[in-house]
């Protein structure tokens, strides 16, 4: 055989060795058609700053699978939700309403039966629905779910500081569900971290971040006991990211994930005095990442202001299905395809009770935050399980030792201001209060017009008595009004109206 003719066969050789390999990837991983209905994955981070991952700007905390998310999807700068407390935040999310709306703005009220949610909506359309990890939205929005995959306590429902079965993240079935998910009919999945909720556990990481990654926002003191609470925070927030990497893998495996819209986002802020169950950016301002390959350009980012109300009618309209006209919330299909018409000129959120009594309203546009605190006399007490651990515990003797500043005294604070105004931008940790100040008053008397503006025509209304705090606030240990499963703001109201006070049958004194 000459040279010429030994060159031709081999030539030929290789082509077919190349379109049979290229045949088989594409038997792996199909070619979506587009015009199908998407499968929507909703991954929830469980009290997350915005600014404490990668793709935000975070300097030390390693995160490289929502980093790769951001790259490959739209990444939102001005993101919001609309309370800054656990259950509220997520039935908020499900229904589509802000949480006065709900009749579950208290933390661990259910959302009650007859409420409406996206979830219900995509599948009466002929979606699968799935969730596994953290609930906590009650039992009527349980049916909404073809398969729950709830974590579970180790300990009982009522204990303090409890430790879940697994390694603790919340994240040990989300693989599960994705895999025995039924074939040949589009998904949802509502999947939900315990990370990075207290309480904090050392050993968790292989490779634990240190007192010298840390970075403490100004209003907390920068003792080793605050390092020591940042850095174990930072190990849940990189165990969840490796647990979206392995979501991520398994949609790719599944050969899913053209046409896969995921969105990743947290319930609230950070569980750090100052930051979650206040209206502050600490407590509302969420990270809100979406890939969706078959619609969305990869590298983009938005600077609208979008709130976690309209994620119910996001993915609805997603689905090719019209949004309920109860949602409060905005459809922003055309932000995620590539518009820039900004659908909110503000954004609302609320604050009522989280282990304590608090009634707080925020309005908050691009440039300014106001927030009308309505129960000034009551101080701005962190969450019980945040008095229980290191950093409060440091801010209390640092108290004692006259050693704060005056942003880290805000929490100790009695009375607080009725009213508080911030420049965002010029002042991002919303440290100086232009309340008070008169080269501001326009902007103060136009903030105040936006809240009244919101609260009429959503029909937000003042209760009529305070709840009891389920915690005493020095000790954050429970008091006789905390009960679990707590019962539903019916049976509250109910109890009002016969002039009774709900506690717990079985607290000791």
């Amino acid at each position: 055989m000459n040279l010429k003719n030994y060159t031709r066969i081999t030539l030929l050789f290789l082509l077919i060795f190349t379109v049979s390999c290229q045949s088989k990837k594409e038997k792996v991983v199909p070619k979506k058609n587009t015009n199908e209905k998407p499968n929507i994955v909703l991954i929830i981070a469980d009290d997350v700053s915005w600014n404490d991952i990668e793709p935000y700007g975070h300097p030390n905390i390693k995160t490289p699978n929502l980093n790769k998310m951001a790259k490959a999807g739209m990444l939102f700068n001005q993101a919001f939700l609309t309370t800054s407390s656990c259950s509220p935040s997520r039935t908020s999310i499900i229904s589509g309403l802000y949480p006065h709306n709900t009749d579950a703005e208290q933390l661990s009220w259910p959302l009650p039966e007859g409420k409406k949610t996206f979830v219900q909506q995509l599948k009466n359309a002929g979606y699968w629905t799935g969730l596994a990890g953290k609930y906590h939205m009650g039992e009527p929005a349980k049916d909404d779910f073809d398969e729950l995959l709830e974590m579970q306590w180790k300990d009982a429902p009522i204990g303090l500081d409890r430790r879940l079965v697994g390694d603790g993240s919340g994240c040990d079935e989300w693989i599960k569900l994705l895999k025995d998910r039924p074939k040949g009919k589009p998904f949802f999945t509502w999947l939900a971290s315990f990370d990075a909720h207290r309480p904090f556990y050392t050993g968790i990481s292989d490779n634990p971040y240190g007192p010298k990654d840390v970075i403490i926002p100004p209003y907390m003191p920068k003792t080793d006991k605050v390092k020591e609470d940042f850095s174990l925070y930072y190990d849940e927030i990189s165990r969840m990211d490796s647990y979206i990497g392995q979501v991520i893998a398994e949609l790719d495996e599944q050969g899913v994930t053209e046409n896969t819209l995921i969105l990743f986002i947290s319930d609230n802020g950070r569980a750090f005095p100052r930051d979650k169950t206040t209206l502050y950016d600490g407590g509302i301002k969420t990270p809100w990442i979406v890939k969706w390959p078959a619609k969305i350009k990869a590298g983009s980012v938005n600077n609208n202001l979008v709130s976690s109300a309209d994620i119910a009618s996001t993915f609805m309209s997603a689905a090719g299905l019209k949004p309920l006209e109860e949602f409060d919330g905005e459809d922003i299909m055309p932000l995620l395809l590539g518009g820039n018409k900004a659908l909110h000129s503000e954004i609302y959120a609320e604050d009522h009770f989280h282990d304590f009594e608090d009634y707080t309203r925020a309005v908050r546009t691009q440039q300014f935050k106001y927030i009308k605190n309505y129960y000034p006399d009551l101080p701005n007490t962190p969450s019980a399980d945040v008095l229980r651990d290191r950093t409060w515990k440091s801010m209390v003797e640092e108290h004692k030792k006259g050693n704060l500043n005056e942003a880290q005294m805000r929490c100790f604070e009695m009375p607080r201001p009725e009213e508080e105004l911030f420049d965002v931008i010029a002042d991002p940790n919303e440290l100086n209060n232009l309340a008070q100040n008169k080269d501001y008053f326009d902007v103060l008397n136009n903030m105040r017009s936006r809240l009244e503006t919101i609260r009429t025509s959503t029909k937000d209304y003042m209760p009529k008595q305070r709840t009891p705090d389920d915690f005493f606030r020095a000790t954050g240990l429970p008091t006789k009004y905390r009960i679990r499963p707590r019962p539903s703001k019916a049976v509250y109201m109910q109890a009002q109206k016969e002039g009774k006070v709900l506690v717990n049958p079985d607290f000791k004194e």
